[in-house]
C-alpha cells in the first residue's frame, strides 16, 4: 500500500499459514531491499518483488525455534534458515539468494555436543554470526562454518537474547537446565579484549596489603568453644543453622536497634554481633547486650553475607576483589588480600563492582580462610579458590577453574551429560572433617577439585546419587538466592540434577527442602509436599523432621530414564485426550523410528474397539489399523521387519484411503470403512495399547524394542513426502501435532501443541537420532503390575518424623538445643 495515501499497489495470492495459532507463534515478514520474504510455520517460504508483489520462488522452510516464531533472517545478503527445534534435527544452515532462492551456502555444525529443543525463543543474528539456542547460545560464523557452543548461558522464553553494542544481552529465565553453571539474572557479555588480557600468572605484588594492627597476635580461644557464639555464616562450617545452647520458648525481644538498608544475617562472637549493611559496604559490630554500635567498617564494595569470626579476627569478602581480616574488638584493619587477579571494574545492581567479586561470608578452617573470586567459571579466566593464611594474609594456593576441563585440556562442555554439566558458579563454601564444598563440588583441603561432575545424564541417575561420602548440605542455586524459583530448593546429599525431568528427582531421594537446618540427629526442613514438587502452580508447604540420611534406595526402585511400568502389558508412554489430539473427522499420518526384538507389539495406538488407529507389528509383519464407528479396516506388509531400524508410516487420507509404508516405500494399501466419527475414549499410547484393542489383537499387546522419533499429524502425506522424510530427515508436514524424540528420556512433546506424555518403564539408549527407549514387556503377561516409582515426583523415599502445616512462610529457621525457630511472612494463600 502507498505509506501516504493507503492506496493498493500489489497483492498476493493469498499466502498459506499454520493451521494453529498459539499465543507464541506468529508468521514471519521480512523486507530486505527490493523483496518481500515471508514464512507461516507450515513449511513453506516465499519471495516476492517488493515493487511489483510477483512471486520470485518458493521452497522449503525447516522446523526452528521452540514454542515461539520460526526464524527467517537476512545476513550479508543471504536468507538463512535451519533445522532446529529439535535435538535430532540436522541443524545444517543454508543462505539464499533473495531474489533467485539459489542455495549459495550450505554447512553443518562442526561440532560434536548434546542439542536440547531450541531455547524458547527464536535465534538472532549480527553481521558476523547467526546465533541460534539450539540449547544455550551458539555463535555461528557463517564465513567459516564454525560453530562456538555456549550451554551455560541462555535468554529469557519468547525474547530470547540481544546483540547489540557489540554485546550480547541475556535476559532473566526461569530455566532449570544446567543449574550449577548456567548465568542467573540479567547479563551483559562481552567478547576478552585482546588489549585487556587476564594473566595467566598474577604476580603477588600489590595483593597483600597490610593494615595498622598487623602483627596482633591470634586469640588462643576459638568461638566455636561457646555454646552461646555464632561465628560465621548459618554457625558452623557445614551451614547446619544448629547451636547446642539452648533457648526456652518464651522468647522477648531485649534490644533493637536500626541501620537501615539491606542487612545481611547476623554472626555473634565474645558480646559482640556482626552484621553488614550490604549496599553501604559497611560492617557493623553491636554490643550483643545493649545493641549499642562498638565499631564500623567501610570495604571497597558490597558486602553480600556476614563474616566469620575466628580467634579474635573478623574475615570477610568484598563485591570489590578483596578478603579482608579485621581486629574483632575494634575493627581495625590487620590486613586484606586482593584475590580478583587485577583491580578491574564492572556495574553490577547499580554499583560499581569488580570482575571477581567475593562472598561476604568466607570459610576457615584449620587456621585457613577459603574464598573463591569470581562470576563463573567461564567468564573472565575463570573463578579462583584462594586459600590464605589466617594470622598473616600471606597466599597458600590458588587454583583456577577456568573453561578447561583440567582431565584433558580441552573445553569443559565435553563433561556435559544431557542437561548436566560440572559446577561452575561460586558460593559460600562449607566443610566437614575431610572435605570442603561449593555448592556439589568438592574439593580436598589443599584446594584441588574432586569427582567434577556430573553424575550421569539420566535424571533419575544424577538426582538418586546422594548416599555416602561427601554428603553436605548444599543450595545448588545458592546459598543465597532469595527469589523461591519454584524448581530450586536445598539439598542434604552429594548431587543435583537439572533439566524440566530433573529438577525434582533430588528431592525425592535425600531430604530437601526451600531452607533446611540439621541438627541433633534429625534435618529439619521447609519446602514442597512432596505430591506437589512437580508442579508449577500449587505451591503448598511444610515443615518437617526426618532422620539427615539419605534413605536406601529399592533396588527395582530406579530403572534408567524415569522408569517404571504401569499395570499392564510392559513398558509404554501414554498421553492423555486433548483437544488437538482429537482425530474425528481429519486425515491422518502416524509415523515411527523402530527396532524389534519381537514379532508382535503396538507401535502407536490411539483408541480402542469403537474408534482408533494403530500402528503395530504382527507376526513381525508392519500393519496399520483404522476403527470407524467400530468397524475394522486394515492393511499390512508383506515382509517381516523384525531386527534393525525402520522407519514405518500409516496414511489415511480425507478420501479414506489407507497406505502404509515402511523405509520410505509403499507396502501396503487398501480403503477404510470412514474417517474416526468420533474422539477415541482411550488415549494414546507408545510400547503397547493399555485400555482395549483397536485391532484384532490382544491388549495390552506389548513391544519388545526401540521406538524413537514418534510424529502424529491431521494430514495425509503423498509417496514424495515419506521418501524425502524416510532419505534426509524432512518434515512430513509443518504442522504436527505430537512429536516425541525421548531425547531427554521423557515422553515429552516437542509439537507446538505441548500434549506431554508420561513414561512409564522403558530404558533410556542410543536411538535411531540421539537417543530413544528401549520397551520391554513384564514377565508374567499382561495386568501384571510393575514398577511406577521413579517417575512419579511426588514417590519420595524419604519418610519424615513428622510433618506439620505452618501459617507462615519460612525464610529463616534456627534449631537452639531442643527448639526450632522458624520465622517469616504470613502465608494468606489457600
Amino acid at each position: 500500500m502507498n505509506q501516504q495515501t493507503g492506496e493498493l499497489v500489489w497483492s498476493t495470492e493469498p499466502v498459506t499459514r499454520r493451521k494453529q495459532f498459539t499465543f507464541n507463534f506468529g508468521p514471519r515478514l521480512v523486507v530486505y531491499k527490493d523483496v518481500v520474504l515471508y514464512a507461516g510455520g507450515d513449511g513453506r517460504m516465499l519471495s516476492v518483488d517488493a515493487t511489483s508483489g510477483k512471486q520470485l520462488w518458493t521452497s522449503e522452510h525447516p522446523n526452528s525455534g521452540y514454542q515461539s516464531p520460526q526464524d527467517l533472517m537476512v545476513v550479508d545478503g543471504l536468507v538463512w534458515c535451519a533445522p532446529l527445534t529439535t535435538g535430532k534435527d540436522t541443524g545444517v544452515y543454508t543462505g539464499r539468494d533473495p531474489r533467485t532462492g539459489e542455495v549459495k551456502k550450505e554447512f553443518a555444525p562442526d561440532i560434536d555436543t548434546y542439542w536440547f529443543h531450541h531455547r524458547c525463543y527464536i535465534a538472532k543474528a549480527t553481521d558476523n554470526f547467526l546465533i541460534p539456542s539450539r540449547t544455550g547460545v551458539e555463535f555461528v560464523d557463517f564465513k567459516k562454518e564454525h560453530w562456538d557452543i555456549h550451554h551455560w548461558v541462555r535468554g529469557g522464553c519468547l525474547y530470547g537474547i540481544m546483540p547489540c553494542n557489540g554485546l550480547t544481552y541475556t535476559p532473566p529465565h526461569n530455566c532449570a537446565c544446567y543449574p550449577e553453571a548456567k548465568l542467573y539474572g540479567f547479563n551483559a557479555l562481552a567478547p576478552m579484549a585482546p588489549t585487556r588480557p587476564i594473566p595467566a600468572k598474577v604476580p603477588e605484588e600489590g595483593r597483600l596489603e597490610t593494615g595498622l594492627a598487623f602483627g596482633t597476635p591470634m586469640a588462643d580461644v576459638k568461638p566455636f568453644d561457646g555454646n552461646d557464639d555464632w561465628p560465621t555464616f548459618r554457625h558452623d562450617q557445614g551451614r547446619s543453622g544448629t547451636s547446642k545452647q539452648e533457648i526456652d520458648a518464651k522468647v522477648e525481644t531485649q534490644w533493637t536497634t536500626s541501620l537501615g538498608g539491606r542487612l545481611t544475617s547476623p554472626v555473634i562472637a565474645n558480646g559482640l554481633v556482626y552484621v553488614a549493611q550490604i549496599d553501604a559496604h559497611s560492617l557493623f559490630a553491636l554490643d550483643q547486650k545493649t545493641g549499642k554500635e562498638a565499631w564500623t567498617f567501610t570495604a571497597g564494595a558490597r558486602i553480600d553475607s556476614p563474616p566469620t569470626v575466628e580467634r579474635g579476627r573478623v574475615v570477610f569478602g568484598g563485591a570489590d576483589g578483596w578478603v579482608y581480616c579485621l581486629k574483632a574488638d575494634d575493627g581495625q584493619l590487620i590486613w586484606r588480600y586482593r584475590a580478583a587477579p587485577l583491580d578491574r571494574r564492572m556495574m553490577a545492581y547499580e554499583q560499581l563492582e569488580s570482575l571477581w567479586p567475593v562472598h561476604g561470608s568466607v570459610l576457615i578452617k584449620n587456621g585457613i580462610v577459603w574464598a573463591v573470586a569470581g562470576r563463573s567459571n567461564f567468564l573472565d579466566g575463570g573463578l579462583r579458590l584462594l586459600r590464605l593464611d589466617l594470622e598473616s594474609g600471606t597466599k597458600l594456593t590458588e587454583t583456577i577453574m577456568d573453561e578447561t576441563n583440567p582431565e584433558t585440556g580441552n573445553n569443559m562442555q565435553e563433561k556435559l551429560l544431557t542437561l548436566q554439566m560440572p559446577v561452575g558458579l561460586p558460593d559460600i563454601l562449607s566443610a566437614d572433617d575431610k572435605f570442603v564444598y561449593m555448592r556439589s563440588q568438592k574439593f580436598d583441603l589443599e584446594g584441588n577439585r574432586l569427582e567434577i561432575g556430573p553424575v550421569s545424564g539420566d535424571f533419575v541417575q544424577q538426582g538418586s546419587a546422594q548416599k555416602g561420602e561427601g554428603a553436605h548440605l548444599f543450595a545448588p542455586m545458592g546459598f543465597l538466592d532469595d527469589s523461591w524459583f519454584h524448581r530450586s530448593y536445598w539439598v542434604l546429599g552429594r548431587s543435583f540434577a537439572g533439566g524440566h525431568g530433573g529438577y525434582y528427582q533430588a528431592g525425592r531421594f535425600t531430604p530437601s527442602g526451600r531452607i533446611l537446618v540439621n541438627g541433633g540427629g534429625y534435618v529439619y526442613g521447609y519446602g514442597r509436599k512432596p505430591e506437589y514438587f512437580r508442579w508449577t502452580t500449587t505451591m503448598e508447604h511444610e515443615l518437617y523432621a526426618a532422620t539427615p540420611e539419605a534413605p536406601e534406595i529399592p533396588e527395582d526402585f530406579i530403572k534408567q530414564g524415569n522408569a517404571g511400568a504401569a499395570a499392564g502389558g510392559g513398558s509404554s508412554a501414554r498421553f492423555p485426550n486433548t483437544p488437538s489430539l482429537n482425530p474425528a473427522g481429519k486425515a491422518i499420518t502416524v509415523e515411527a523410528w523402530m527396532t524389534a526384538t519381537n514379532p508382535n507389539g503396538v507401535i502407536v495406538a490411539r483408541g480402542g474397539p469403537g474408534e482408533g488407529f494403530a500402528l503395530t507389528l504382527e507376526t513381525g509383519k508392519p500393519t496399520f489399523h483404522v476403527r470407524s464407528a467400530s468397524t475394522l479396516s486394515t492393511v499390512s506388509g508383506p515382509k517381516r521387519i523384525v531386527g534393525g531400524w525402520h522407519h514405518v508410516v500409516g496414511v489415511l487420507t480425507a478420501e479414506k484411503q489407507m497406505r502404509l509404508y515402511v523405509d520410505g516405500e509403499r507396502v501396503g494399501e487398501g480403503t477404510a470403512s470412514g474417517l474416526l466419527t468420533r474422539d477415541p475414549a482411550q488415549g494414546l499410547d507408545i510400547g503397547d495399547d493399555i485400555a482395549g484393542a483397536v485391532g484384532e489383537y490382544q491388549s495390552p499387546f506389548p513391544f519388545v524394542g526401540i521406538i524413537d522419533e514418534v510424529r502424529l499429524y491431521f494430514t495425509a502425506v503423498d509417496d514424495a513426502a515419506v521418501a524425502e522424510r524416510y532419505r534426509d530427515g524432512s518434515e512430513l508436514s509443518g504442522d504436527p501435532v505430537l512429536v516425541v524424540s525421548f531425547d531427554d528420556g521423557s515422553a515429552r512433546d516437542v509439537s507446538t501443541y505441548r500434549n506431554n506424555g508420561t513414561l512409564d518403564g522403558g530404558k533410556v539408549v542410543a536411538g535411531k537420532f540421539n537417543q530413544a527407549i528401549q520397551f520391554t514387556a513384564n514377565k508374567g503377561g499382561k495386568g501384571k503390575k510393575g514398577n511406577t516409582n521413579a517417575g512419579n515426583a511426588g514417590d519420595s523415599l524419604v519418610k519424615p518424623k513428622w510433618t506439620k502445616d505452618v501459617p507462615i512462610y519460612v525464610r529463616a529457621m534456627v534449631l537452639a538445643g531442643f527448639h526450632l525457630f522458624i520465622v517469616g511472612p504470613p502465608d494468606i494463600i489457600d
